[in-house]
């Protein structure tokens, strides 16, 4: 491994335990409750290195959003490659379901954040929202476009829907009913899309 190699290494590595500690804190006191001095202690950095990775708090939260949503989008793609539009709805379902299990913090924080609208970033996550969602509406419109999935269906809708849906009951799952198993709750997602669908 190269000198530069290391560095960048090890440049993802704090970045990463910035973003953490972001959406933890910002998870746990609020946004503006949460200053960079928290931060920085929290991913046990001195504060200059937060400023050295992002050139403010919003600046922070910005890339946060880009990251945890990118890593969304990027499992809402791998889950459905290669599968028919039913399995893909289910897979879909799934994934969104694991996602938000391993990261509670940024699925809470994401809930609250995308019914702010006069955040700085409200236009980075509408963008972002569309992205993750697309893929949904992407297999949706197979599903249509097959016959698996009623013509008549609206597929922005439906596509808005699933999404929501998936994110609300996971987290209302991991706040309320932390013990019950992740295929229940999954059976459950998919029952109540089976009879909409």
């Amino acid at each position: 491994m190269t000198r530069t190699d290391g560095r960048t290494r090890r440049r993802a590595d704090t970045r990463q335990r910035l973003y953490e500690a972001a959406v933890e804190l910002i998870a746990e006191q609020g946004f503006s409750a949460t200053t960079v001095d928290d931060i920085a202690l929290r991913a046990k950095v001195a504060k200059g290195t937060v400023y050295y990775n992002f050139k403010s708090k919003n600046d922070l939260f910005e890339e946060l959003l880009r990251h945890g949503i990118g890593l969304l989008t990027d499992a809402f793609r791998e889950a459905v490659r290669d599968l028919p539009p039913r399995e893909a709805v289910g897979a879909l379902v799934r994934t969104q379901l694991e996602y938000i299990r391993q990261y509670r913090a940024f699925a809470q924080l994401l809930l609250s954040e995308m019914w702010r609208t006069n955040r700085e970033w409200h236009q980075t996550l509408i963008l972002l929202r569309e992205q993750a969602i697309g893929v949904i509406a992407e297999t949706v419109q197979a599903g249509v476009d097959s016959g698996d999935l009623p013509g008549e269906l609206d597929v922005p809708v439906a596509s808005a829907a699933l999404f929501g849906i998936g994110l609300v009951v996971a987290v209302d799952w991991l706040v309320f009913q932390p013990e019950r198993p992740i295929e229940d709750v999954e059976e459950s997602l998919l029952a109540i899309v089976r009879r909409v669908g």
